[in-house]
């Protein structure tokens, strides 16, 4: 099966138990009284849409270079992530606004502490809940792994917060049914962690997408490892002004410089630089592109020879 066609079975697969999960939450937080579990449902709608919009972008992304995009359409799969990201911020920040408001309600009127005691239902769906969306994780993480998506990791870890997501549901509205109606407050309080878990997994999604659309470049360590498989193709040396950056989920471009032998013929040169390529092609990096500049070798001056 090919990458687009993984990409597209894991997110549809993910999609039917986001509605699912959806239909199951906001029927369950408004039968079972539970703001939690409905600010848990916004979540999992939220989920429920992004999948969607990786479907759409997968479709893009995936394509071949053409003439006018000669590096591919990677980039796109930066946006859509990065897209991703964003709708979970503005979850999270619905969440804690939501939530701010139900405390505040219940400061100005205790009294409907008591109303606001959530059912069993709310509790057996968190719990449910936990279980579909971390599974959901797995399967997804490990596809976006294999085809090397940053969208898909993405959508992964908007499955995972929900799991999470759904643990301090899960606690506040057990302890709510536990202590009783006086303890009603840790329902919206354990959504405003809800929140701010979600607002950490966003960051850590969008960030490196920035980068990507910034043409940040690799890290000092894949640095370090591009100049050690040059060096491995004698007689290249010195390695220098050494430049990467992400073309997105088509991959790595590549552009360095190497000294030889001054004497080199241009065909001589021409075939180490072919041998450099495909080696740097075969390495774990997911290099697609190298511009390999060819110096002389400095000579020494004159007075050192002496």
């Amino acid at each position: 099966m090919d990458e687009q066609k993984q990409i597209r079975a894991i997110t549809l697969w993910g999609a039917f138990w986001n509605f699912v999960l959806v239909v199951l939450k906001f029927a369950a937080g408004i039968l079972g009284n539970s703001h939690v579990l409905i600010a848990d449902a916004v979540h999992s709608l939220s989920d429920f849409l992004t999948d969607i919009v990786v479907l759409v972008g997968a479709r893009y992304w995936t394509q071949p270079a053409d003439d006018e995009h000669p590096f591919g359409h990677g980039k796109i799969e930066a946006l859509v992530t990065i897209f991703v990201g964003l709708a979970l911020m503005v979850t999270g920040g619905k969440l804690v606004y939501d939530a701010v408001l139900t405390l505040r309600a219940m400061l100005i009127s205790p009294e409907t502490l008591s109303s606001t005691v959530p059912g069993v239902l709310a509790l057996e769906t968190a719990i449910a809940s936990i279980v579909i969306k971390e599974t959901l994780y797995q399967v997804t993480s490990k596809v976006g792994q294999r085809c090397h998506s940053s969208a898909v990791i993405a959508n992964a870890w908007h499955h995972r917060t929900d799991a999470l997501s759904s643990i301090p549901a899960g606690i506040a509205v057990a302890c709510v049914l536990w202590l009783g109606p006086s303890y009603a407050f840790l329902d919206p309080a354990g959504t405003i962690v809800v929140s701010f878990m979600i607002f950490y997994a966003a960051w850590m999604i969008v960030y490196p997408c920035i980068g990507t659309l910034l043409d940040a470049g690799v890290s000092a360590e894949n640095i370090e490892k591009i100049r050690e498989i040059v060096l491995s193709c004698p007689p290249a040396s010195e390695p220098h002004k050494i430049r990467t950056r992400s073309l997105g989920a088509s991959g790595l471009e590549v552009d360095l410089h190497i000294r030889v032998n001054g004497d080199m013929t241009v065909r001589e040169s021409h075939a180490l630089s072919h041998q450099i390529e495909k080696s740097l092609f075969e390495s774990d990096l997911r290099i697609v592109d190298v511009i390999i500049h060819i110096e002389p070798i400095k000579e020494p001056p004159e007075s050192a020879k002496e």
